[in-house]
């Protein structure tokens, strides 16, 4: 029998992804979004016009809806009877604009997330995934492992991601919720977020604009195909407890230098860059232990990373005339 699905932050980067693999599987999705415009909302319109052509598009129903809003979820809740499980992966992301915007992250990545375990518990859903971050492992020691102490926080974002996995902990407690918290690590890929890195790179070194490299470019990270995350984020609907899984690339981390030389090759442009001091809320290096998501979700990475980059940038110049417009 097909199962029903409510994933919010539908038309996000990771969520659009994680809607279409679901409905391969034959499910029914109601996808929620607020639709706000932290950045251009025509890419959160292009993921969801994707989303349209797919195969099976009958089976989701795509609803603007804000998850801050506790009425309209309790009606939404009650309407739809029963989900087989909610997958929030709604967030306000980005570790610079939640030191400018620091209640917006709380409401929306904190009590948005309490909002809906409310609504799962009076409704009895009980399964959970949450979508939270490995900004949470800041100033631990690589590979990070899950069952590191995150207590230091670096940024308003990450608190407020902590806190989501807290709350979620305590509705598994207290009313047997079964939660599966993912932990992603540097997601890439066609359609990324405007203000992350991969984007903001080939956009630069396309269109001959000055990249603009907070450090020296030695930091590193462990990036991760969106399509594995993605998938990840499916097996993870599996019951578990309550577990908190690393979704990251799982090798050694890659160096910023050395994805703005790969983008060089791929777009065949040098890139031309303005070094700037460091921020204080960014991480050196993060490299995820992917152990407990092999063993307890059979999953692992599948996309390397030369593969994904040129994906990415093939995506990029299919979609270069509207692109090129979007500000980062």
């Amino acid at each position: 029998m097909s199962k029903k699905y409510l994933i919010t932050g539908a038309a996000g980067f990771i969520a659009s992804q994680v809607c279409q693999e679901i409905l391969d599987q034959g499910n029914q999705v109601i996808g929620l979004d607020n639709l706000n415009n932290y950045y251009d909302i025509r890419l959160k319109k292009w993921r969801l016009a994707q989303i349209d052509k797919h195969p099976n598009a009958r089976n989701f129903t795509f609803i603007e809806l804000d998850i801050e809003d506790q009425e309209k979820l309790d009606d939404l809740f009650k309407k739809e009877k029963q989900f087989d499980a909610v997958l929030n992966l709604a967030a306000r992301a980005g570790v610079r604009y939640s030191m400018e915007n620091p209640h917006i992250y709380l409401s929306t990545n904190t009590k948005a997330t309490l909002n809906l375990l409310e609504c799962m518990r009076n409704q009895e859903c009980k399964k959970l995934v949450l979508a939270s971050t490995s900004s949470l492992y800041a100033g631990q020691k690589i590979p990070f492992t899950e069952a590191l102490a995150v207590n230091e926080p670096l940024s308003p974002y990450a608190a407020s991601k902590k806190a989501a996995e807290l709350m979620a902990y305590s509705y598994h407690k207290l009313y047997g919720i079964d939660v599966s918290v993912v932990r992603y690590f540097t997601v890439y890929g066609p359609a990324g977020r405007p203000d992350m890195s991969p984007y903001r790179f080939i956009k630069w070194i396309t269109e001959g604009e000055t990249i603009q490299l907070f450090g020296d470019g030695s930091q590193s990270r462990d990036f991760t195909y969106v399509n594995d995350i993605a998938t990840g984020t499916v097996a993870a609907m599996q019951d578990v407890g309550y577990e908190i899984i690393n979704l990251g690339g799982g090798r050694s981390p890659i160096s910023l230098t050395t994805i703005i030389s790969k983008l060089e090759v791929l777009i065949g442009r040098k890139a031309k860059i303005d070094y700037k001091p460091l921020h204080v809320a960014d991480l050196m290096e993060t490299w995820a232990d992917i152990t407990k998501a092999k063993n307890l979700l059979g999953w692992e990475p599948k996309t390397c990373l030369d593969i994904g980059l040129e994906n990415t940038v093939h995506w990029y110049m299919d979609n270069r005339c509207w692109l090129n417009k979007l500000a980062v």
